[in-house]
């Protein structure tokens, strides 16, 4: 199981750079980037609701579920 971040995107369709969304939720554009670049291991409710907000969209639409790919025998 994995989760993937799809902040890159939501971004691109918003017309934001990382900068000036990391400003306006109140982190680090290093944490941002870490975000954006899927090497995140936890995100802060808090965070998720600031990106949310700024990017007027759900948490679904950042957050994607990917089930592993069973082996073949």
């Amino acid at each position: 199981m994995s989760i993937r971040i799809n902040l890159d995107v939501m971004m691109a369709r918003r017309h934001i750079a990382a900068g000036d969304l990391a400003d306006r939720i109140g982190i680090t554009p290093a944490n941002l980037s870490i975000l954006k670049n899927n090497k995140a291991k936890a995100v802060r409710f808090s965070t998720l609701e600031a990106l949310c907000r700024e990017l007027d969209c759900q948490p679904g639409d950042i957050l994607e579920y990917l089930p592993d790919e069973e082996e073949s025998p």
